[in-house]
């Protein structure tokens, strides 16, 4: 529009035009731009964050509260087959009340845990599941209540018929049972996928935003980007710790104030994981205490009966405390493993450090396992290089490491395997080797496996029972020597653990 010199808003307008072109030129309002864009993506960044978050926690909190209890429902509902053709089938032989009342009760039981889980079921495959479920178990029954009447009036019947036919239904519910577990599986692992998905999604849109970030922080201020890049890093660190076991909370940075209030909750999280760490620790100290004592009178006493000091002992009676006598001595090693543990993580293990030689150690390891290495036929083979040099160790805590570290590999090791053991120089230390060939350990455990309570997953033979202590005592041992111990494995093509000590 064309503006009149005589027109009296027309300076008006003209002062007005020039401030905006002053404004759009001005580095002050540049710079106050950079920081709101600054400001909305990190507001972005947060309530996508929040957003996320709050996704998975209600995808977790769904597998928590509906796929795992109907997984555990099923294992239960196994339970209760089990014990129902158990008692059953002893009833059936013995005519004992007292069996059929526990059949009795394993059917209410059975019954009770199939009405809970059909309530929690969320989909049409595992509703038709159950369905099935139940008329099997209802066939099942129908089966045994009429061959019960045929035993209490001794009335002559075919029980082969009734023993096929009872199988028949009996392995039909099993089979449902194992269908629906894997159908539990299968939603386990679809939300697992999406959660892995959309955590995919939320990095590519937190890196676009980053680069967002970096451009504008880099044409504004540099001070901008250190205030909240370093106490960002500082965190991650801190979170790196904790997911590694250390829960230190000493977070305390100058940042701003969202910032802030993060490593404040930050803190207050680590300090409750501390005290539940800590009140684990205490907890299983106690209760190893509190066990050990009573746990050493049952076999102390169990030995004395099986010498025949309270009288004569039958050769059953004998098998029953030389059971019972085993049983013992392994729980009493549960227990001393489960103390030196927590005192090993409560820093109060004390070590008896000397100059010695690892070769004798590693001789008497192997004479140590030669009854089971026999057994199973076992091709065990030591190769000690010469000049080994003098180590400084506790003698028997690294005795304990390799005694454990043989007794996997042979446990691990099928008949007329072989294992290895290695023990050569390297620079500044002493580096011991046991390989096997044993079904090796999946890539994704060989870390997960030196902590506590925690096995590698092998299916098949191979499955061996265990604490899960061993290699979590063996960690804790090596590395207050100063060494490192790790494994290295590929499925099907056994394993290798390594363990360097200092010289």
């Amino acid at each position: 529009m064309k503006l009149s010199p005589l027109d009296p808003k027309t300076p008006f307008r003209l002062f007005r035009g020039r401030v905006f072109m002053g404004m759009r030129l001005n580095i002050f309002l540049r710079m106050m731009i950079g920081y709101l864009a600054i400001y909305l993506l990190v507001m972005s960044v947060s309530v996508y964050a929040i957003f996320k978050l709050r996704q998975f926690n209600q995808v977790t909190g769904y597998i928590l509260d509906v796929d795992n209890s109907i997984l555990d429902y099923e294992e239960k509902l196994i339970d209760s087959m089990l014990s129902q053709l158990r008692y059953e089938r002893k009833y059936i032989i013995t005519k004992d009340g007292a069996l059929y009342d526990e059949f009795f009760a394993a059917k209410n039981e059975f019954t009770r845990h199939l009405a809970e889980v059909r309530q929690i079921a969320d989909t049409s495959q595992k509703k038709r599941s159950l369905d099935r479920v139940k008329a099997y178990h209802e066939l099942y029954l129908s089966l045994v209540d009429e061959e019960v009447a045929f035993v209490r009036r001794s009335l002559p019947y075919s029980q082969k018929w009734y023993e096929d036919q009872k199988e028949r239904a009996s392995d039909k519910v099993l089979t449902e049972l194992e269908m629906l577990e894997v159908y539990s599986r299968q939603d386990i692992y679809n939300q697992m996928k999406m959660l892995g998905e959309a955590g995919a999604s939320a990095r590519r849109v937190a890196i676009v935003m980053a680069v967002v970030a970096i451009v504008l922080v880099i044409g504004t201020s540099f001070f901008i980007t250190r205030s909240i890049t370093r106490p960002l890093n500082l965190l991650m660190d801190k979170i790196r710790e904790v997911s590694g076991g250390v829960f230190r909370g000493d977070v305390n940075i100058p940042s701003p104030p969202e910032i802030s209030e993060l490593s404040t909750a930050f803190n207050t999280m680590c300090g409750k994981l501390n005290a539940l760490d800590k009140m684990k620790s205490e907890f299983f100290s106690t209760m190893s205490h509190e066990l050990r004592t009573p746990l050493t009178s049952i076999r102390e006493g169990s030995s004395l009966l099986l010498e025949g000091v309270g009288g004569a002992v039958t050769e059953k009676q004998k098998r029953l405390l030389a059971i019972l006598s085993e049983e013992s001595r392994r729980l009493i090693d549960l227990v001393n493993s489960l103390l030196d543990l927590s005192k090993m993580e409560a820093g109060m293990m004390t070590y008896t450090f000397e100059k010695a030689d690892l070769t004798p150690l590693i001789h008497q390891t192997e004479r140590e396992i030669v009854p089971l290495v026999e057994s199973k036929k076992i091709n065990l083979a030591t190769e000690i290089a010469e000049g080994l040099p003098i180590i400084t160790m506790d003698v028997e805590r690294i005795l304990q490491v390799l005694r454990n570290l043989v007794g996997n590999a042979v446990k691990f090791t099928p008949e007329g395997g072989r294992v290895r053991i290695l023990a050569r120089s390297v620079p500044r230390g002493v580096e011991v080797s046991v390989a096997d060939i044993g079904p090796g350990i999946p890539p994704e455990n060989l870390t997960a496996i030196f902590e506590k309570f925690q096995q590698a997953s092998i299916s098949g033979s191979y499955r061996a029972k265990g604490t899960g202590l061993g290699l979590a005592i063996a960690k804790h041992i090596i590395t207050s020597h100063g060494g490192k111990i790790w494994a290295e494995s590929k499925p099907g093509q056994g394993s290798t653990f390594i363990f360097v000590l200092p010289s």
